[in-house]
C-alpha cells in the first residue's frame, strides 16, 4: 500500500511537471519592421508632362545628383530619352572632357577612369582618330574646334558652338573660335559669323570680328554643333555654324545645355528605330526638347551612332548603328573630385 502510494504520488508530481512545461508559453518573435521609404526628392528642374525621375539609376549619388527618362509622345512623335542632372555649384563634382588619341568606346573611357563617375555622354565631332570640336580640361584645351572647312567657294572658318564651365563649375555657352594658330586664346561671340555655304567665305575671326568677341573664360569645355537654345529662345545656328548632321530627319541625339539656375542637364534620345518605333529627332525638335526640359542655353552633341549616355556605369539608350557603342575620341564625365 505504501508502495501504490508512493508510486501514485511520484505519477502525480511528474504529471504536473509535464503539465507546468506544456503550458510554459514561447516567447513571440520580434517582429521586424517595415522599412520605412525613402522621403520623395524634390526634381532638380520642373519635370515637363511625360518625364519621370529614375532614382533606380541613382539609388547611390547624392540627392543633387539625379535622372529623369521620357517614353511618350513628344510633338506626337514616340520618344524615348533620358536626362541626368546635377546642381552646377556643387563643389564636390567635376566636368570633365575627356580626349583619347585612339576611338574607344564610352564604357571604355569609364573603365579607364579612376574614381566615381556618375554620367559619362558622348562628345563631339571626329573622323578616324581626330576629334573636330573643342576638348578642353583643367585650363588646357586638348582639341580645338575645327578652324577651316574647305567647299567649293573656297575656304570658310566656322564659329561653331561650345558649352563649358568655369572653375567654380558655373556654365557657359557661346560661338567660339581659336584666334591665331595655335589653340589659344578661345574667344566667345555673342552671335555666329554669318557664314552661309552658299556664298562667299567671310574672314578668319578675330578679337573684332564678329562683333562682341572676348576672350571665353572657361576651364573645361566640349565643342559640338549647332547651338539649339540660346538665351532663353530656341536658336538653331546650323546653317552660319556650316553643319550637317542630317539636322531636319529624326535621329538619335545628344545635347548638354544649363537652366538659369545652374542645372547642368546631359540628355540622350533613342533613334534610328534600332527600337522599333523610335526614330528619333531633328535638331529643331532636339532644341524644344532641351527647352521644355528648362535649359536657357543647349549645345547639341554628335548624335546618330555616336549617341550614348551611360548613368553610374548602366547604358541608357540602345546604340543604333549595330547594337553597341560606337567607338569615339572624346566624351564627357561627370565625376566626383
Amino acid at each position: 500500500m505504501r508502495y501504490t502510494s508512493t508510486l501514485l504520488s511520484v505519477c502525480i508530481c511528474l504529471s504536473l511537471t509535464a503539465c507546468q512545461k506544456s503550458g510554459t508559453s514561447t516567447p513571440a518573435p520580434t517582429p521586424t519592421p517595415t522599412p520605412t521609404p525613402p522621403a520623395p526628392v524634390k526634381p532638380l528642374i520642373t519635370l515637363p508632362p511625360g518625364w519621370k525621375q529614375n532614382t533606380t539609376l541613382t539609388s547611390t549619388f547624392p540627392s543633387n545628383i539625379q535622372a529623369y527618362v521620357f517614353d511618350s509622345l513628344f510633338e506626337g512623335k514616340q520618344t524615348r530619352a533620358f536626362c541626368f542632372a546635377y546642381e552646377s555649384s556643387n563643389t564636390t563634382i567635376s566636368f570633365k572632357p575627356t580626349l583619347s588619341a585612339t576611338a574607344k568606346t564610352p564604357a571604355e573611357f569609364l573603365q579607364q577612369e579612376p574614381g566615381t563617375v556618375y554620367a559619362c555622354i558622348n562628345g563631339g565631332f571626329f573622323g578616324s582618330n581626330q576629334s573636330y570640336s573643342l576638348v578642353r580640361h583643367a585650363g588646357t584645351t586638348l582639341s580645338p574646334n575645327i578652324k577651316l572647312l574647305s567647299r567649293p567657294l573656297g575656304h570658310y572658318y566656322p564659329t561653331r558652338a561650345a558649352f563649358g564651365v568655369s572653375s567654380t563649375g558655373t556654365p557657359s555657352v557661346g560661338w567660339v573660335y581659336h584666334i591665331g594658330a595655335g589653340n589659344d586664346p578661345i574667344y566667345r561671340y555673342p552671335a555666329p559669323a554669318p557664314n552661309d555655304v552658299n556664298k562667299s567665305p567671310l574672314p578668319a575671326p578675330d578679337a573684332n570680328f564678329p562683333a562682341g568677341g572676348a576672350p571665353w573664360d572657361v576651364s573645361s569645355a566640349i565643342g559640338g554643333s549647332p547651338m539649339l537654345v540660346y538665351a532663353g529662345q530656341v536658336r538653331v545656328t546650323d546653317t552660319a555654324e556650316l553643319i550637317d548632321v542630317n539636322n531636319n530627319s529624326a535621329r538619335p541625339r545628344s545635347a548638354v545645355g544649363y537652366t538659369p539656375e545652374g542645372i547642368i542637364l546631359l540628355v540622350a534620345v533613342q533613334g534610328d528605330n534600332f527600337v522599333p518605333g523610335y526614330a528619333g529627332l531633328s535638331l529643331p525638335e532636339t532644341a524644344r526638347l532641351m527647352r521644355a526640359l528648362g535649359c536657357s542655353h543647349a549645345v547639341n552633341l554628335d548624335g546618330g551612332g555616336s549617341t550614348a549616355l551611360r548613368i553610374g556605369g548602366v547604358a541608357t539608350v540602345k546604340p543604333s548603328a549595330t547594337g553597341v557603342e560606337r567607338a569615339v575620341t572624346s566624351v564627357v564625365m561627370i565625376t566626383r573630385k
